[in-house]
């Protein structure tokens, strides 16, 4: 049985969770209270020495990071593949789920994180300037998707590093340029898969 060391908000956490529906697996979740501080308990750590979510347990493999549990999960449980089948295509998806996870997803959780405070509290110049970011991310994959339903061709965990996020744009005070139609036709496409819906988001 896979057990999912899991956060509900994290958007790593979820990444994993969108794969493991792709792929139909059953698994046991278990609930890290990082507020609580439960990802620095003894226990925890020694299933990830960083102190972080998601950890992914498949029989007696423990991985943790959710791009590496990701790759994992297609390099185990192959269907549906999830990454092309060329080095290029391969590298690419790579190459955006890289700038996702170290670009896309920390601006927006700037964003989240400045609009949870009370508007007197809030840096306004860096909120507008990391909404901006986004915005300027979105027009990036404008052209990625250029006669593509997803951004390799196929669905795959480059796309899926991005729903956790692009999914939530209103909630950040970013509105989809009108003028961005494959983004706005990508991200409907994004929200109409099953994996994807169970997130709740």
């Amino acid at each position: 049985m896979i057990r999912l060391y899991d956060y509900p908000d994290c958007p790593f956490c979820q990444k994993v969770r969108v794969v493991l529906a792709e792929k139909d697996l059953e698994y046991e979740t278990h609930l890290v209270d990082l507020r609580a501080g439960a990802q620095r308990t003894p226990e925890f750590l020694k299933l990830n020495p960083y102190g972080k979510v998601p950890v992914l347990i498949d029989e007696e493999t423990v991985v943790y990071d959710s791009t590496i549990i990701n790759e994992y999960l297609d390099d185990e449980y192959p269907i549906p593949q999830l990454l092309p089948d060329d080095s290029a295509g391969r590298a690419k998806a790579r190459l955006l789920e890289d700038y996702c996870d170290n670009s896309f997803i920390p601006s927006a959780d700037f964003v989240i994180l400045q609009l949870n405070k009370p508007e007197a509290e809030r840096d306004q110049e860096r909120l507008k300037r990391y909404q901006l970011e986004i915005q300027r991310g979105l027009a990036r994959l404008e052209g990625l998707l250029e006669g593509k339903e997803y951004l390799v061709g196929l669905f795959s965990l480059a796309d899926v590093a991005f729903v956790p996020r692009v999914l939530v744009l209103p909630q950040l005070g970013v509105e989809v340029d009108p003028r961005l139609r494959n983004v706005t036709a990508w991200i409907e496409r994004l929200r109409e898969r099953t994996s994807v819906k169970r997130l709740g988001l």
